[in-house]
């Protein structure tokens, strides 16, 4: 069973957001989170970037973080939070092993993707990559 605390989940706002959305917009059936209120919070996050209705489509609900501002992604870690808070969710649960990604980064994402990486470097596999002698 994976775990994460709403209000201190130890992650940086984006990671957070990111998280809660995918769990939120997932098919995951042991996610302790009601569709209506997945609905919501997707909705209300959505609402912060645009000015259009969210997809119709479950396929299609994706935003895109990029065009956000701090002010933006501030907002959204607490409409989140305070949506999770009005239904009494402190913690997200849900049962799914991690997997592996199903579709490549695109090139409009991995300018993201590197700045992530530089942020937050993965530690290197000691055992798949030894040290290299000058």
């Amino acid at each position: 069973m994976q775990t994460l605390n709403v209000e201190n989940s130890d992650l940086p706002d984006l990671q957070f957001v990111l998280m809660v959305l995918a769990l939120c917009t997932s098919d995951l059936p042991s996610l302790n989170v009601p569709e209506p209120v997945r609905q919501t919070i997707f909705h209300r996050c959505w609402a912060l970037m645009h000015n259009a209705p969210p997809p119709a489509k479950k396929e299609e609900c994706v935003l895109d973080l990029r065009g956000g501002t701090e002010v933006t992604l501030d907002a959204m870690v607490e409409v989140i939070r305070s949506t999770l808070s009005e239904h009494g969710i402190a913690q997200l649960t849900w049962d799914h092993p991690p997997s592996e990604p199903t579709r490549e980064t695109t090139p409009e994402a991995l300018p993201l993707v590197e700045r992530l990486e530089k942020l937050y470097p993965s530690l290197p596999d000691i055992a798949d990559d030894p040290p290299k002698s000058h």
